[in-house]
């Protein structure tokens, strides 16, 4: 019962965020907001091009139609998150097929130059794991805002059984390890991904 409504959420929250992401685009000019599957990603300004941005976006929007199309609950079960047309995918799903679909759909989108599957196989049972994850995510964006301030609204955090995916733009390779660190110490964390681009 609980899946099924935190499934049905999380599809609304998603098309909420991705109606506001392009609503964002005309807005702001300074920071804008990529999002999708559940998940938002703020990039700032000097980043990346508004061109970059937009078309990232329009990437992550068309995978999300991808597997909001699919048969087996991509959309609610896989979270991507997009730069500069590498496609990070995570989350948990039921068997290896579901996996490979997921990629399949992703490389039927034009724009994608990379797919970095991180899809896990398996499922949250309970709550009490799903609520770790969540705590241990909204734990990741604190303790980054404390490490590195601002700049770490251009990361975005992902939290798969205990597990961090960091994906982001950063000129800052001592924030970033920094940060890193910083991560680690958070009570329940098994590993950390890290797939942040480094710019000069």
């Amino acid at each position: 019962m609980f899946v099924r409504i935190e499934k049905k959420i999380k599809i609304l929250i998603s098309l909420a965020l991705l109606v506001f992401a392009f609503v964002n685009y005309g807005c702001s000019p300074a920071n804008v907001l990529a999002t999708g599957g559940g998940s938002a990603l703020v990039v700032a300004e000097g980043e990346r091009s508004m061109g970059t941005v937009i078309d990232d976006a329009t990437i992550k929007v068309n995978v999300a139609a991808k597997f909001l199309n699919a048969e087996n609950n991509l959309f609610v079960n896989v979270n991507t998150s997009v730069l500069e047309g590498r496609v990070l995918l995570t989350g948990l799903v039921d068997n290896q097929e579901i996996r490979i679909d997921a990629v399949r759909l992703v490389w039927e989108v034009e724009g994608v130059t990379e797919i970095i599957n991180e899809i896990e196989i398996g499922n949250r049972t309970t709550l009490k794991d799903y609520a770790s994850d969540l705590w241990i995510n909204t734990q990741a964006r604190a303790v980054a805002a404390k490490t590195v301030g601002i700049k770490a609204l251009t990361f975005n955090f992902e939290t798969i059984q205990g597990k961090i995916y960091i994906a982001g733009i950063s000129s800052r390779p001592d924030l970033l390890d920094e940060m890193i660190s910083a991560l680690r110490s958070i009570k329940g964390v098994n590993e950390i991904v890290n797939y942040v681009i480094i710019k000069e």
